[in-house]
């Protein structure tokens, strides 16, 4: 591997990032919050950290291989959260430790949404920006923005964009050239986040709550400005803005290109995965609807308002509230926590497993009970009348067993740290499907889980944000033979 190039990528990926404080100094500057300082000090740890990386190594060139591309991928969100960290920690309000700090900034940048954070009101409107914008870049991934700028790097970025882009199949480019497929992607992702928060300023938000929301909404990361989330507006012209663009986000963003390209919106419609996900979203919906109703825990009509947001919220992995959904009665809690590990689309901002991975193995289920019926029978597994490659889905099932072996590893680590089985097995879904909230002591917030706890959630976002295999590989001495 070439660790010397390696590294002058990731200096210089560093001091890129470092722009993203600017922003928020502007905010302390015109609010006079008194955070000013903690991001005039932060950034000049960024910029002279990714000068000292880039620095030695600063004429070295090379392509980046597979295993370059997966390192630097790893490398760098584990390295941006810690960068991430600096203004919470030098910030007198809130006055964080370390860990928190970390937890806060790769909770941000992975768009899991959780929080160790109360009296979020009261935050100066700098850290409360900043954390907002974090999650933006987090939302379609930073790298996937430095892939736009590499041939100005003279480095190939198509190996870093295998590693980061989100789904089964990495080799779809929308465009020829790598370059332009993130510029295309960056275009829709910044154009959905303008018309987002047009629309939240039209529908009685100040101006900055709309603009640090349509951060978070069109990177399904969840962070809100106010403790109440999006209940805080109790507005449902809001609350249907807001509907409708964790739905447009999580799905795939090649649908999107294709129709800004073609200006036609016919194959949202004829995408099996975008129906099969609206299916789930339908479902969850009616059966929260009449569950809630039925037990008289609303009227109908509340009933149907709080079960599309909160269902469409945590199925989609944004993680906003306008209700206590965990308080919610019979299965639904659990049922919630539950799709969110399907997640969004691929090639999406949202988290979990993603919508096609799960048909597939629906799919794959289904042809192993025709099998039993016709054992010499060739049954080809087909999406949208296509068939697809054995080794595409042998893949999603290798992807499927990690998933779940992690899940059960670190739902027994937190268990060791003293949660509860519930408060574990919610802690372990919302961070690993980047959710955010979860059910019994981390319902609200996860500021009284302990420290140990806290760097396993944060490895759990990692893994999730990643994919987990992106992250595993650096873990099998294979990896690392020449």
């Amino acid at each position: 591997m070439h660790f010397s190039v390696i590294l002058r990528v990731i200096g210089l990926l560093v001091m890129v990032f470092s722009v993203s404080l600017i922003p928020p100094i502007m905010v302390s500057l015109i609010y006079d919050d008194g955070a000013l300082y903690a991001f005039l000090y932060a950034f000049g740890v960024n910029i002279l950290g990714g000068f000292l990386l880039w620095f030695p190594v600063r004429n070295e060139r090379g392509e980046l291989k597979i295993r370059d591309g997966f390192l630097v991928t790893v490398l760098f969100w584990t390295v941006l959260g810690l960068f991430g960290s600096v203004p919470f920690f030098l910030a007198d309000h809130p006055d964080l430790t370390f860990t928190d700090a970390l937890f806060e900034s790769i909770s941000g940048l992975t768009t899991t949404g959780a929080t160790i954070l109360t009296g979020i009101d009261d935050l100066p409107k700098s850290i409360l920006f900043y954390r907002q914008l974090l999650t933006w870049l987090g939302g379609m991934g930073i790298i996937v923005l430095a892939v736009a700028i590499m041939p100005m790097l003279g480095i190939g970025g198509m190996q870093l964009y295998r590693a980061e882009t989100p789904g089964p199949v990495k080799d779809t480019k929308l465009t020829p050239r790598i370059a332009e497929t993130a510029k295309a992607l960056w275009y829709i992702y910044a154009t959905l986040t303008s018309v987002c928060a047009l629309g939240y300023w039209i529908a009685g938000m100040s101006l900055f709550d709309a603009i640090c929301h349509s951060f978070s909404t069109v990177a399904i990361g969840g962070f809100s400005t106010h403790d109440d989330s999006i209940g805080y507006f109790n507005s449902v012209a809001i609350e249907m803005i807001c509907t409708f663009f964790m739905i447009v986000s999580a799905f795939n963003f090649a649908l999107h290109f294709y129709a800004w390209r073609h200006k036609s919106v016919w194959h949202y419609f004829r995408d099996p995965e975008a129906r099969f996900f609206l299916l789930i979203l339908s479902s969850t919906v009616i059966l929260s609807t009449l569950v809630l109703a039925m037990t008289s825990t609303y009227d109908w009509g509340t009933s149907l308002r709080f079960a599309v947001f909160e269902s469409v919220s945590i199925a989609t992995t944004s993680g906003f509230g306008t209700s206590d959904f965990s308080s919610w009665p019979h299965f639904l809690p659990f049922l919630l926590i539950v799709t969110s590990f399907v997640g969004g689309c691929a090639s999406s901002t949202g988290g979990g497993m993603k919508v096609i991975r799960i048909l597939l193995i629906l799919k794959q289920g289904m042809r192993e009970i025709q099998r039993l019926i016709h054992p010499n029978a060739v049954i080809p597994v087909k999406v949208g009348g296509k068939a697809i490659q054995e080794r595409v889905v042998s893949a999603v099932w290798g992807f499927f067993s990690a998933y779940l072996l992690v899940y059960v590893v670190l739902m027994i680590g937190l268990m060791a740290t003293g949660l509860d089985q519930v408060t574990a097995w919610s802690a372990v879904a919302a961070t690993l499907n980047n959710l955010g909230p979860g059910l019994g002591d981390v319902a609200s917030s996860f500021t009284n889980v302990s420290d140990p706890a806290k760097w396993m959630l944060c490895f759990s976002m990692l893994l999730g944000r990643l994919e987990v295999f992106t992250l595993l590989v650096l873990f099998t001495p294979m990896f690392w033979q020449k």
